[in-house]
């Protein structure tokens, strides 16, 4: 299974959403609450080129976005193949 790094808030409503959808498939993740650790928001904005949002979703080291993007690709039957294929990409 591919690596998955999720940068949260402990109280964003969508970081709780996209927690739930991996947690709900099995997925373990690797979690980094910015709130909770201030130096790792800067590491979230840079990691994404600017986003300032959360969740910001990582699988296989490639930036997918946030809790609606990882709905999206839930939802196309694309984070299946993401999250077992390294080398699968999301379409655009």
């Amino acid at each position: 299974m591919s690596h998955v790094k999720i940068y949260t808030k402990s109280t964003c409503p969508y970081s709780k959403r996209a927690k739930q959808l991996l947690d709900a498939k099995g997925v373990r993740y690797e979690e980094k609450v910015i709130d909770l650790d201030p130096s790792l928001r800067g590491e979230m904005i840079a990691a994404t080129t600017g986003k300032t949002t959360t969740p910001q979703v990582f699988i296989a080291g490639r930036h997918i976005g946030g809790s609606d993007e990882l709905l999206e690709l839930e939802n196309s039957g694309e984070l299946d193949v993401l999250l077992t294929d390294s080398s699968a990409q999301p379409s655009a």
